[in-house]
């Protein structure tokens, strides 16, 4: 009543395995080019631009604040927001460097 069970012959080895792991290398290679590799230049681009900060430059922070840079320390940077009105902020927070007069346009 119960048919027997034979071995059967062998898969094709080697071929076999490298190619069940063919598509997740491919998706791991497509995951760098599509998302990893971006942010890291992205990163790297606003590094440059933090670092070139210069007094009188004119920047927006993380937060939507705009501002001209008064005064530069090494984790630091005063933005003034209005006449007699400064703020300090992490230059990190420092997000977009401005044309020059942009804030003049702004009023």
């Amino acid at each position: 009543m119960i048919s027997n069970a034979y071995a059967q012959a062998a898969a094709a080895g080697a071929d076999s395995g490298f190619m069940g792991l063919l598509p997740i290398v491919l998706m791991f290679v497509l995951l760098y080019f599509l998302m990893i590799r971006p942010q890291m230049k992205r990163a790297k681009e606003h590094k440059q631009m933090v670092e070139a900060l210069q007094k009188g430059d004119e920047v927006i922070t993380g937060g939507g604040m705009v501002g001209r840079i008064s005064e530069m320390g090494d984790a630091y940077v005063t933005l003034e927001v209005a006449p007699n009105t400064e703020v300090s902020v992490q230059r990190a927070a420092v997000q977009t460097l401005l044309p020059k007069g942009t804030m003049k346009s702004l009023k």
